[in-house]
């Protein structure tokens, strides 16, 4: 593997190098977007069932008291409760916007580093071709030994780097599609905390 990596020439160690960040921003998201950590279905039932029972202080409290993603979305709208529909809608909104960027962030990274890959990889492909061409011009064609090198550091790095930026692009998508359908579910459970307030509201403004 080592002599591999030295006969890939200089390019190589970019190349390395965007595996293993790629690699460490997957696992981060990974264990990120775990559903328990973003929308655990436990707190959100108990939320519910607190606010149809008009027991709102107890909904506040859990709400406080929980750190998933959707918990601070919920709790945005609740402290807004006493100031009307039009405000709570405009915290969750807004609350849910910055929990979304959360969830996507560094994703796209992986795109980038994809795509580095690629270009790095043909970078030393170029590299090998010029010292190629170098060691024609120098021996010319009757000893191809002198060649062998320039011609193993553009076979080389051009493996290198689509093996890079292949797996790399598929994880961006899987984690990618992974935050979006994450982010349409708050979505889906905060338009029922909305519902479920509005009733709140309107069953205590006519008592």
């Amino acid at each position: 593997m080592i002599d591999i990596i030295v006969r890939g020439g200089i390019f190589m160690y970019p190349i390395i190098l965007c595996s293993i960040v790629a690699l460490a921003i997957f696992f981060e998201r990974l264990w990120v977007l775990r559903r328990d950590h973003i929308l655990p279905q436990g707190f959100i039932s108990s939320v519910q069932q607190l606010l149809k029972n008009q027991k709102f202080l107890e909904a506040f409290s859990l709400c406080r008291n929980d750190n998933s993603s959707i918990a601070k979305i919920f709790l945005a709208g609740l402290k807004n409760a006493q100031k009307g529909m039009w405000l709570v809608k405009e915290a969750i909104e807004e609350r849910g916007g910055r929990e979304a960027v959360i969830l996507e962030k560094h994703v796209g990274i992986l795109s980038t580093i994809a795509n580095l890959s690629t270009l790095l990889g043909f970078l030393g492909t170029v590299s090998g071709m010029i010292k190629t061409f170098n060691a024609i011009s120098l021996h010319g064609l009757d000893n191809p030994a002198p060649l062998a090198g320039g011609i193993a550091e553009a076979l080389i790095t051009t493996v290198a780097g689509l093996c890079i930026a292949i797996p790399v692009l598929v994880g961006h998508r899987f984690l990618k599609d992974k935050a979006s359908g994450l982010i349409f579910e708050m979505e889906e459970s905060s338009i029922g905390l909305i519902e479920l307030m509005e009733s709140y509201i309107t069953t205590n403004s006519t008592k």
